[in-house]
């Protein structure tokens, strides 16, 4: 028969809850970036299916130290700027695009952090006042997204351009 109540702990059991030495150190594991999917290098063209941009092709450029994607439109052709991208809302296509001479190599996960703000003190006089003043993107974000995605367009073809631009989806009765 077995035991019930507090004679359940009574009998002492050895080897079995081992604490990690890490724990009893009190040092954390570094995290490492998740592995990337099949299909997806740089280069290879991706369909986001979250977001803003669900549906839209994108092209990756690099994993960041996150583990997050970095992908971009290009913002000229198909109005995805540049953009972090867990890989599990991605589905990687067969299509590549030819990366040379661009450089992303500036861009990590601090790029996209963004500033804090200060609070202030609420009363009657900030409660009325219209002044919300609006932070867009910044013009040097913007000038490095062009400069950025300036070569990448160069090699793509009047066909790529469209595929890019074309939006992807399923309707009743498609798999993909």
């Amino acid at each position: 028969m077995g035991k019930a109540g507090q004679a359940r702990n009574v009998v002492k059991t050895f080897g079995k809850t081992k604490r990690s030495a890490l724990l009893k150190t009190g040092e954390k594991k570094t995290q490492t970036p998740a592995k990337l999917k099949k299909g997806v290098e740089p280069g290879s063209v991706l369909i986001l299916l979250a977001g803003r941009f669900r549906g839209k092709r994108v092209v990756f450029l690099k994993q960041l130290e996150s583990g997050l994607l970095l992908v971009t439109g290009p913002y000229a052709v198909n109005g995805v700027p540049l953009r972090r991208v867990n890989q599990r809302f991605c589905i990687a296509t067969s299509t590549k695009v030819d990366l040379k001479g661009a450089d992303y190599g500036s861009v990590t996960d601090a790029y996209f952090a963004r500033e804090a703000k200060k609070k202030s003190k609420k009363d009657e006089s900030g409660f009325f006042a219209a002044e919300a003043d609006k932070s867009g993107v910044s013009e040097e974000k913007k000038a490095g997204q062009k400069k950025m995605d300036d070569s990448l367009v160069k090699g793509l073809g009047a066909d790529m351009k469209a595929y890019l631009k074309a939006r992807f989806s399923l309707s009743a009765n498609m798999y993909p």
